[in-house]
């Protein structure tokens, strides 16, 4: 069992030790688990693929609701949020995970497919920018994190980069997800001002292995990668977190900052797409229905930021509606 699955199980077996809404006695909880509304056993499958960002949410979620729904097979996928959207749109998957919004070419996608879906906020998160230990610098402008990653940079050491607040004269070494990553496409965006632009030379694309850039910024004085908060919590004590100046000072990742939106531009939301078919099944709707009465519980062991109670509420009133739109 690889690390990161490891990490995921422990979690789900923490959630179950501190007693989740739906392996309690919790009246209030709306969840009816194991029962379909109609007094038969749930039975079925989920299937879920894209960002292997949101997948540490979805994963913990999908086997407390296998504990309490043996007969139905939650199966989660990391193909990333762009290979997750083209599965969805093609009718292949249930839901899709993501950590960026869908994007117009995937709309179309899903409107050629008949796939009717709705965008479901799932947690808040903040994109890390993560160095080595060894690393003094404690932050960096957007402009500054730009001249690293920005599309026409050739600089290879950090005494390059202009008005940096230590010195620091250790060669770069880069790491980046891939072209298929929502994490990809939102920094991108945030930092370099477009979505999917970045320097081609010097960069260690890491693909949906988040562990990859772990190992190469930890081994590497220089190195310099990012993430979700969730993994740099994760991994804490082999790296360390810049501070990002958006424009009104250096703030770091935190849920506070991230909450409040003062960790900008690369404060987030993650969220899952189910769509409106896949809702007229019992089994995906109940599963739908406990991620989202359990979904601060997980976050919280798995290192994410919660919503917020107004952002939980829209939350479930889309997926009411979206159930309501599927089955007429």
């Amino acid at each position: 069992m690889n690390p990161r699955k490891t990490w995921l199980v422990a979690a789900s077996c923490s959630l179950l030790a501190f007693g989740v809404a739906a392996c309690g006695d919790d009246d209030d909880s709306t969840t009816d688990s194991g029962d379909s509304g109609s007094g038969e056993a749930l039975s079925g499958s989920v299937v879920i693929d894209g960002s292997s960002t949101v997948a540490p949410l979805s994963e913990p979620a999908g086997e407390l609701f296998n504990q309490e729904n043996q007969d139905v097979q939650v199966t989660v996928g990391t193909s990333g949020t762009g290979g997750g959207f083209e599965a969805f749109c093609r009718g292949e998957t249930d839901i899709s995970d993501a950590s960026r919004q869908i994007a117009e070419e995937e709309i179309a996608a899903c409107e050629k497919g008949g796939i009717d879906y709705e965008e479901v906020t799932v947690a808040n998160d903040a994109l890390t920018v993560v160095v080595n230990p060894e690393n003094p610098v404690t932050c960096l402008t957007v402009e500054q994190v730009s001249e690293i990653y920005g599309t026409d940079s050739t600089i290879s050491s950090w005494s390059e980069i202009e008005g940096l607040d230590a010195e620091f004269g250790e060669e770069l070494a880069i790491f980046s997800p891939g072209s298929d990553s929502g994490t990809f496409d939102y920094f991108t965006e945030a930092i370099n001002g477009e979505e999917g632009v970045q320097r081609s030379q010097d960069v260690n694309i890491v693909g949906e292995d988040d562990n990859a850039t772990v190992q190469g910024v930890a081994g590497s004085p220089g190195g310099i990668g990012y993430f979700g908060y969730s993994f740099f919590q994760e991994n804490s004590d082999q790296l360390k977190a810049l501070e990002i100046d958006g424009g009104d000072g250096c703030v770091a990742p935190t849920p506070e900052t991230t909450q409040s939106g003062d960790y900008s531009p690369l404060g987030r939301q993650l969220y899952i797409y189910p769509s409106a078919a896949a809702l007229e099944r019992p089994e995906v709707l109940e599963f739908v229905n406990f991620y989202l009465d359990n979904v601060n519980s997980i976050t919280e062991q798995a290192g994410f930021i919660a919503l917020t109670e107004e952002q939980l509420a829209e939350s479930e009133d889309t997926v009411a509606a979206l159930a309501g739109t599927g089955a007429e």
